[in-house]
């Protein structure tokens, strides 16, 4: 055999030719052709299985949260996918560069047949070991968390959904495969096209269509979808969310701000709260009634105009005298943590005004992935609209004037501010908690931390102005004096919504090279595009962990606003009382997550 035939032949050996042997029935290719390229998707690479069983064992290493077997099976299938691309890409280039040309390749027949049944076995024995190990990993995580732990047994489905998963992406993929060079052969045979600028324009062809799909169709389509389906939740109220009568109300009947316009979020709220009784009951001294104020998308046209509605409600109730004036930008429904909410009140005694305002009515996390802008326009908007209000009235007898966020909504407060010094002009204080890793000014402040500090709980000028704390007790931590106004940023080591960023699919971050955070298993590496998908996968179940991990903050929104505000005469014990009343206070607002 001359050595072009030797070519050919390992060619097609190594690459798996993507048509299949020939059935033994006579004409089934002419009779059934849709059926032989359909069976033609299932054939695999096995350097692709191998590298498809390492990035899948990967996967199953510890992330930042427990994970079931369904959102685990998920995201293995997604990483063996990626590992088969990795795989089947390396063996080309070890074929085409190193074998392509060695006289002793391929091997002998027996040989060849033998490592067709080796990898598979051994990829897969590979993985059910791993699956051991991880439902171990899970159990173990899930104990730091005191969460209820997996199975083995039960574990085990990963593997199967993974596999499916990944079979049906590779398919997809073989799909657009197939049809730019269904493309490439039309424009070869009628346009005369040479082959290589013909499998180009099949390329160009076949990717402008997935584009115009996916973000012409499928994303703007689903977007206008979903904004529609949270509108008709919008309308609805939740059970036992009644109308305040209260004057120092939004939604009361001498508001400015109809309850019906508020949103569901917004008619929550105000609805919600401590009576100024049970207030001073709680204290043991007499107490203001709180004053909340909030304007919804519905409540009128434009942002401008709802910003005039809040300042004329500001001024209604009040709350240009009263000691604390909160401004809270919320997450992407509308959303105000019933326990921030209950904590501010409780520490100032009621003589405080919360406000806050609807920007959408999309969840936190769509409104992160599709309208992440929004957010910080209507924090921009709505914390200048009341500071400037604000200067106009006496420096004497003016509130205190803060900044409270969570989540997305310390994306929307920080779009209000240049950076640290702009924040110390404007307002007394900051609080905010689990910021999303994409803040532009908790990424500068992090980045820029003390060297020897841990991105995790960083020193950011000895703590001088900003500090960072991942639970009550950190909170005081710093190795100097704080200035007031005061910053705030509490971050669970935990919590995937502070540390999640396409980054991770590519580059390893500080905090997974540096000694884990109270919360964080030791076990957790970094792996190429494994550890994006891990993460991601953690912010779906961000609040599903009890409270103290993962996204959920519960009562140390306490010591934070304590640590910010620093009222006069507070002491430890007060913190521990105030916070036995949010603990009977549990649920009474709503959902806390």
């Amino acid at each position: 055999m001359t050595d072009s035939g030797i070519e050919r032949e390992a060619v097609a050996e190594l690459r798996e030719d993507s048509q299949p042997p020939t059935p033994a029935v006579p004409g089934f290719c002419q009779r059934h052709p849709f059926a032989l390229w359909a069976w033609g998707l299932l054939k695999l690479d096995f350097t692709g299985i191998a590298f498809a069983s390492l990035f899948f064992c990967w996967s199953l290493t510890p992330s930042l949260l427990p994970r079931d077997w369904l959102f685990q099976g998920l995201i293995g299938g997604i990483n063996a996918a990626i590992g088969y691309a990795v795989g089947t890409a390396v063996g080309w280039v070890v074929y085409e560069f190193g074998l392509a040309r060695r006289p002793w390749w391929p091997l002998p027949d027996r040989y060849m047949r033998a490592i067709k049944v080796v990898v598979p076995v051994a990829s897969a024995l590979a993985a059910v070991t791993m699956l051991i190990y991880a439902a171990g990993w899970q159990r173990e995580l899930s104990a730091l968390m005191n969460a209820e732990g997996t199975t083995t047994t039960g574990y085990i489905r990963t593997g199967g959904l993974s596999l499916l998963v990944a079979a049906l992406l590779i398919a997809l993929w073989r799909v657009l495969r197939d049809l730019v060079r269904w493309i490439a052969r039309q424009l070869n045979k009628w346009l005369k096209i040479p082959r290589p600028a013909a499998s180009a324009g099949g390329f160009a062809v076949v990717l402008v269509l997935v584009f115009m799909l996916v973000d012409g169709i499928l994303l703007r389509v689903g977007y206008s979808l979903v904004n529609s389906a949270f509108s008709l939740q919008n309308n609805e109220t939740r059970p036992g969310a009644v109308q305040p009568i209260l004057p120092e109300k939004s939604g009361s009947p001498d508001s400015l701000a109809q309850w019906d316009s508020l949103g569901f979020e917004g008619r929550n709220f105000v609805s919600g709260g401590i009576p100024a009784d049970e207030l001073s009951a709680a204290n043991g001294t007499p107490a203001k009634e709180p004053i909340r104020v909030y304007a919804g998308l519905e409540t009128a046209d434009t942002t401008a105009k709802r910003m005039d509605v809040v300042l004329d409600e500001l001024e209604r109730t009040g709350a240009f005298d009263r000691k604390a004036l909160v401004i809270v930008p919320t997450t992407g429904t509308g959303w105000v943590n019933p326990t921030a909410a209950q904590a501010i009140e409780l520490v100032e005694n009621g003589d405080s005004a919360l406000v806050a305002a609807q920007y959408s009515y999309l969840p936190s996390w769509i409104s992160f992935i599709a309208d992440r802008g929004k957010a910080a326009v209507a924090g921009n908007a709505l914390i200048h609209a009341v500071h400037d209000r604000w200067l106009t009235k006496p420096e004497a007898t003016r509130p205190k004037l803060y900044v409270y966020g969570e989540s997305l909504g310390t994306q929307a407060g920080e779009g209000a501010f240049d950076g640290l010094a702009d924040i110390r002009e404007t307002v007394d204080g900051v609080l905010w908690v689990g910021p999303p890793n994409s803040n532009p000014l908790w990424s500068a402040l992090t980045e820029r931390r003390d060297p020897g500090t841990p991105e995790v709980q960083p020193v950011y000028a000895d703590g001088l102005v900003v500090r960072f704390a991942d639970d009550a007790d950190a909170i005081p931590g710093g190795p100097g004096p704080w200035l007031e106004p005061r910053v705030l940023y509490i971050q669970h080591p935990s919590d995937p919504v502070v540390w999640w960023s396409p980054d991770l699919a590519f580059s390893r971050p500080a905090w997974l090279s540096e000694p884990p955070g109270f919360d964080r298993l030791p076990s957790m590496k970094w792996f190429p595009f494994v550890t994006f998908w891990q993460v991601s996968a953690d912010l779906a179940n961000a609040a599903g962990v009890p409270d103290g991990h993962g996204h959920n903050y519960g009562t140390v929104i306490l010591d934070g606003w304590v640590a910010v505000a620093a009222p006069d005469g507070w002491t430890p014990s007060d913190t521990e009382r105030v916070r036995g009343v949010l603990e009977g206070l549990r649920g009474h607002d709503g959902p806390e997550k």
